[in-house]
């Protein structure tokens, strides 16, 4: 057979499962490319205030308890009101309420910026704005968090959630950088204008994102622009009998229930019969006490025993940001993350943690923080998913919201505990003694949820069926096979992982 005569190369098919396993395939839906521009803006605006925000309450009131004071302050409405925080994210349409919250925040950082330019900021305006800041955000944080989701499929969540981290930390390095240029030139007030500046760039996107159904795509609701309830979506359909495309409805907006504190309890009590979030709860809550805060095990191990400079410390810090950015990277290529694989990194983090705490020199230490960093980044996103996936949709809010009064009671319960164990047992002690705890409690929760799975499975009707033989020749009852099948739908509900 001549070559003229061979028959024509047809193409293989694109396998639809072609990249949706990258790292990045959140960013193919255009709303979700405009919500993180939007974003790194915002972080780039909050890390400029933050860097001088402590040294300037530290100016005002001369005072380093004072100082924590405000921090304190700041802290206490996610621990008092992050319950009716995430109530009211589930109860008012989303944009909205993230388009207000994140108003409000910025117009909280141009009173602040003009307070300091006309040096009228004193300690009674510092505290009100302090207490106002955390209590916008107890509402802001989990519509931020949800709207995000929603502009991707419930298969690109994990993709999204990586790529929010991976915002986060360099606007956390750019926003650093650009507060000292900002305050050398213009001032303190600089960065705090600036952080204003960022929240209305998110607030002004937020109008013309559209949640996910098919199309996720970015125009502006209604005739002119405004705000529509959330549950919007778009894109084309194909008819039925073939050919052509027509617009594809708006899906109807879920049922919303009426802001009480009756559905703050209703999400308290959802969260604590939920094995997943509990178990979740239990392995971040351990982490986050005794591991994670590397700011303080972490400098005293490098500038006490190992005898190092700050500087030395500055390259730990390097290695770990780096590390968290490339975690960050790796966990956008999960799909359906489990809490079994949140605590399976996060026990191989600890583990890293301890040898860590032996290392004899920097060098060493350096080659474990790296994966380290690596592996609890990935923990923290794989947990993130599960947190803002596992629930149904109307009970996400109030589900976030219990977890930002649990993290506010671990954040400010996690350092001095911590400090009390290096007084104990030293950096190295309390580096090595932490890692060992989280991964005994991670082990000794995966344990006892292998024996209560089988003890399930042998104490279920139809395993028990099974166990007993019939006698030969016997005929099973047409009732007893009918209970049989009944029983399987609850059992295949009851004998699911808790991952």
């Amino acid at each position: 057979m001549t070559s003229s005569s061979r028959p024509p190369l047809i193409p293989r098919p694109r396998s639809p499962e072609r990249g949706t396993r990258t790292p990045w395939r959140s960013l193919r839906h255009r709303a979700m490319r405009w919500w993180s521009a939007a974003n790194l803006v915002s972080n780039v605006g909050t890390w400029m205030q933050l860097t001088v925000q402590n040294l300037l309450v530290l100016h005002i009131t001369g005072s380093a308890a004072t100082t924590g004071l405000s921090l304190a302050v700041q802290a206490a409405p996610g621990l008092l009101m992050g319950l009716f925080g995430g109530a009211v994210v589930d109860a008012w349409p989303r944009r909205l309420t993230a388009a207000v919250s994140q108003a409000v925040l910025g117009l909280v950082a141009f009173v602040t910026a003009a307070l300091v330019a006309f040096d009228l900021l004193n300690v009674a305006l510092l505290m009100a704005l302090a207490a106002v800041t955390g209590l916008v955000a107890t509402v802001d944080a989990p519509a931020c968090a949800l709207l995000g989701n929603d502009l991707v499929p419930p298969s690109d969540v994990p993709s999204a959630i990586a790529l929010g981290s991976v915002v986060s930390s360099a606007g956390r390095l750019i926003g650093v950088a650009c507060a000292g240029v900002a305050v050398g030139a213009l001032g303190t007030a600089a960065a705090y204008a600036a952080n204003g500046l960022s929240f209305l760039c998110v607030t002004a996107v937020i109008p013309f994102l559209r949640p996910y159904a098919g199309g996720g795509g970015l125009r502006p609701y209604g005739g002119g622009g405004g705000l529509r309830p959330y549950g919007g979506g778009g894109g084309l359909r194909p008819h039925a009998a073939g050919g052509g495309a027509t617009a594809a409805p708006d899906p109807p907006a879920p049922r919303r229930e009426r802001f009480s504190g009756a559905g703050a309890r209703d999400g308290l009590a959802f969260f604590a019969g939920r094995p997943r979030l509990v178990a979740l709860t239990v392995i971040t809550a351990v982490s986050a006490v005794f591991g994670r805060n590397y700011g303080l095990t972490l400098a005293v191990l490098v500038t006490g025993p190992l005898a190092g400079s700050s500087q030395d410390f500055g390259a730990v810090a390097t290695v770990l940001a780096v590390g968290g950015i490339a975690g960050a990277v790796l966990a956008g290529r999960m799909r359906r993350p489990s809490v079994r694989t949140v605590g399976a990194l996060a026990a191989a983090g600890a583990l890293l943690q301890a040898v860590a705490g032996l290392s004899p020199g920097l060098v060493p230490l350096l080659v474990l923080v790296a994966p380290m960093a690596v592996v609890e980044s990935v923990s923290d996103t794989a947990g993130a998913t599960v947190l803002q996936t596992d629930p149904p949709p109307g009970m996400r809010g109030r589900v976030l919201g219990v977890w930002r009064t649990a993290q506010t009671a671990w954040g400010l319960a996690g350092p001095p505990l911590l400090g009390l164990l290096m007084e104990w047992a030293g950096p190295r002690g309390a580096l090595v003694a932490g890692g060992l705890i989280i991964a005994a409690v991670i082990g000794a929760g995966t344990l006892v949820h292998a024996r209560r799975t089988a003890f399930r499975r042998t104490n279920s009707p139809r395993t028990a069926f099974r166990r007993v033989p019939a006698p030969p020749g016997d005929v099973v009852p047409v009732e007893t096979a009918a209970v049989d099948r009944a029983a399987k739908p609850v059992l295949s509900e009851d004998l699911s992982p808790i991952g």
